[in-house]
């Protein structure tokens, strides 16, 4: 089952180097996913100065109770860096 991940960071002072600190385990812990082939695309969602406020992800897992535990080891989140996330089941087109 494929999976639409659109998480926001927070928008305290503190936020930007919260996603600063544990970002390249972020990154590490990605990479990984995309080797197990559960990570399709992902990418950083940026404001209109080019900074990075969220993330949006595409997923793929066997059941939503497997996303949900991946997302609860994720750097991000246990980082407090995401604090806002949306998550929707989807159905990928291939061209």
């Amino acid at each position: 089952m494929d999976f639409l991940i659109v998480a926001y960071d927070g928008t305290d002072m503190e936020a930007p180097s919260r996603r600063l600190k544990v970002r390249e385990a972020h990154l590490q812990y990605a990479r990984l996913m995309k080797e197990q082939g559960r990570l399709i695309e992902g990418g950083a969602i940026l404001d209109e100065q080019g900074n990075m406020i969220g993330s949006t992800l595409l997923m793929r897992f066997d059941s939503r109770t497997a996303l949900d535990q991946w997302l609860s080891q994720d750097p991000y989140k246990t980082g407090n860096v995401w604090v806002n996330i949306e998550i929707k089941p989807i159905r990928l087109v291939k061209f």
